[in-house]
């Protein structure tokens, strides 16, 4: 496995499937129908499935899927997997305040070291937004590490239903 693949906290995998794209979505459409224990929304050529409300925790990925019409024989079978919109949107938000944080104290200690004013501070709090940013990344990695059973149920579950076709 290559270093590109290690460092990525939501893995991504391509397939292509032996039937039309519109007989696989609905199929995955009438899953949520059933006595299914992932919920699963279709939203265009958009499959999501994830755990339901009562057995999600902080870190419960999701697998969404993109299923595109390759021909009228096959598709092109995109996913992706995930911890849920809000807590990636959390994450998110917090890598970018740690990032302004960093460059707004960088460029104050650079100014007052061409100034010759004391620095330290703000230099002290740019290797404290470097902590937290190896912390961010290390909590997405337990996150990753924590949900892996789960991911790779969400996966069976999705090999499942393709092969009933």
């Amino acid at each position: 496995m290559s270093t590109a693949n290690d460092i990525v906290l939501r893995p991504r995998f391509k397939k292509n499937i032996q039937f039309h794209h519109e007989v696989i979505l609905k199929h995955f459409g009438t899953k949520n129908k059933e006595n299914s224990p992932f919920v699963v929304t279709r939203i265009d050529d958009h499959v999501f499935i994830k755990y339901p409300k009562a057995q999600q925790k902080f870190w419960t990925p999701e697998l969404h899927l993109e299923i595109n019409y390759k021909d009228e024989q096959s598709a092109e079978l995109h996913g992706l997997y995930g911890p849920s919109p809000t807590v990636w949107t959390l994450f998110m938000f917090l890598h970018f305040l740690v990032g302004t944080v960093f460059v707004i104290f960088a460029v104050w200690a650079y100014t007052n070291w061409k100034l010759n004013y004391d620095y330290y501070l703000q230099m002290l709090v740019c290797a404290l937004m470097v902590m937290a940013w190896i912390a961010l990344y290390v909590a997405g990695r337990i996150g990753k590490t924590v949900s892996k059973s789960e991911m790779h149920e969400l996966k069976n579950f999705m090999e499942t239903t393709i092969s009933e076709l």
